[in-house]
């Protein structure tokens, strides 16, 4: 773990951040420190046991695993986009109503990382993994034997719940894996996931339909699908929350030496339920409320989240409706979104990630300031703003299909360095919070997920695709400033944080286009 940087002598030791405390209360002090203890159990880096020190292979399966896990997700909630008139024939229920087969799982992403994210600090990764992936493959099954319009609702709003476990997890799994410089290369892979899924939903399921295949069988896919990862999880995929692994030690300790004097600080954390509840339902909350910083990346990132899903309800209306594709031909329109995603990992992999790791040897040994990574954010801003005005100029049913698609390829590449940018930025600037970070973010933006498919359909309708684009574009621009502002200012406010471990200011970031050398080391020491 990158460890907090200590404060200058002219803070008073009461003004130090909660990081700091929260750091000790789940992993103690370190030797040397007051109150150290020579029967704390201790798992430092380049221990065998210490996540950071598996071997490289070992950490990047477990780095696609989590991808993986995500994508299921991911691709759950946009599966039925496919089989609509399939589901509208078998219960006799409107477009509205379908379409809440999609908002009401991706609203359980609001509910889930509420749970999954605090509670995996308290019982580590792997148990909520487990828990929640065997309750998702049930309402899998739920969904695939429901006799009625209510059941195949709730069981895909609670399936959504469990399945919004990797969503906060799995980029806290890989913080717990990876420095700082090599997590970007995993989150590149990882944040391709989210997009990854839905685009290849309405793709198998489109075609299933076009097959004449029964609609109940696309949730026996899902039900396959989630069972496969669950079996993954159980028998390949291992903890690697630290202070739960300190836990492991000093059991090992006690059994090995018969001394029960080893101990790890996360055993001596007496919580009853109501305490454990209200600190696992309220951290989220606590670290969003309080941080601007998080508030503003939140609100980009569900702008950003809710035009996907909006565009699951927008395409049929372009290309069905306006090109006469059929539903299948259709969930191929969403590859160029998936194509436009890759590209972005290929570029921020050979562009973006090796400069951070120039700007890591310029501050060593103090971490980078967070704001290096959000260099590809503000190129991506405005690359997402002018892709919706193509998609929407290029709509006209007599213009060639490949023009909005190339626009859908641009906005795919926007949306992955958005996303790899702030999910980076999220878990540079929150360290140990970042299971409750990204669950918060998570909340947010899952809350825009699932209501912007609602009035998707009606918007395209009644401003026709031009102008209901061009809403979106304008929108998209007003927004846009947040990764600049963030890069200018964003270690002045993150001075003033609570939750962020960097109390004093960072130096400025230089511009985008080289890496500044640290004037003295008092400077780096600022970082």
């Amino acid at each position: 773990m990158v460890q907090p940087l200590e404060p200058l002598e002219e803070h008073p030791d009461e003004d130090a951040d909660v990081e700091t405390e929260f750091e000790r209360e789940g992993l103690g002090p370190k030797a040397g420190e007051k109150d150290w203890d020579p029967y704390e159990a201790q798992l430092p880096e380049g221990d065998p046991d210490n996540p950071k020190s598996w071997s490289r292979p070992y950490r990047w399966y477990l780095t696609m695993l989590g991808g993986l896990l995500v994508m299921n997700a991911t691709f759950a909630s946009s599966a039925p986009s496919g089989i609509v008139p399939n589901l509208m024939e078998q219960f006799t229920f409107g477009e509205e109503v379908a379409t809440l087969t999609i908002s009401l799982f991706v609203a359980g992403y609001c509910v889930g990382p509420l749970v999954w994210g605090p509670l995996s600090e308290q019982i580590g990764r792997r148990n909520v993994f487990i828990i929640s992936f065997i309750f998702y493959t049930g309402f899998q099954v739920g969904c695939a034997l429901s006799p009625n319009t209510a059941s195949i609702l709730i069981f895909r709003f609670l399936g959504g719940a469990f399945a919004a476990a990797p969503l906060s997890n799995s980029g806290a799994l890989i913080s717990d894996m990876w420095d700082a410089g090599t997590r970007g290369d995993a989150l590149a892979f990882f944040t391709l996931a989210p997009f990854a899924g839905p685009t290849c939903g309405p793709v198998v399921s489109g075609f299933m339909g076009v097959a004449g295949v029964d609609w109940r069988w696309v949730f026996w896919l899902l039900t396959c699908f989630s069972g496969f990862c669950l079996i993954l999880i159980i028998f390949t995929l291992p903890e690697t929350f630290l202070p739960i692994l300190t836990v492991k030690r000093a059991k090992k300790l006690r059994k090995e030496t018969g001394d029960d004097r080893y101990w790890a600080p996360l055993e001596r954390q007496k919580l009853n339920f109501g305490a454990l509840a209200k600190q696992t339902l309220a951290r989220p909350f606590a670290v969003l409320f309080q941080e601007p910083i998080l508030i503003a990346i939140s609100l980009y990132m569900s702008f950003v989240y809710g035009c996907l899903y909006l565009l699951f309800e927008a395409y049929p209306i372009v290309f069905t409706e306006g090109h006469g594709f059929n539903l299948g031909i259709t969930g191929l329109t969403y590859l160029p979104l998936l194509a436009g995603g890759g590209t972005g990992v290929v570029g921020y992999l050979i562009v973006f990630n090796p400069r951070y790791v120039k700007a890591q040897q310029k501050f060593a040994p103090a971490p980078v300031p967070p704001e290096y990574r959000l260099e590809c954010c503000m190129i991506a801003a405005p690359i997402f703003a002018i892709g919706f005005f193509w998609f929407g100029w290029t709509s006209y049913p007599s213009i060639s299909y490949w023009a909005p698609l190339m626009a859908g390829f641009m906005l795919g590449c926007g949306l992955e360095w958005i996303f790899l940018a702030l999910f980076n930025y999220i878990i540079d600037a929150y360290l140990f919070f970042a299971a409750s970070a990204l669950a918060a973010a998570t909340v947010a933006r899952s809350c825009f997920g699932a209501g912007f498919p609602m009035f998707a359909t009606q918007m395209f309708d009644k401003l026709n695709p031009r102008w209901a684009s061009t809403l979106l574009g304008c929108i998209a621009v007003l927004m846009g400033p947040i990764p600049f502002v963030l890069y200018r200012f964003g270690s002045t406010i993150r001075s003033k944080s609570k939750f962020s471990p960097t109390k004093l200011p960072a130096p400025t970031p230089p511009a985008p286009k080289e890496v500044a050398e640290p004037e003295d080391q008092d400077a780096v020491n600022n970082a």
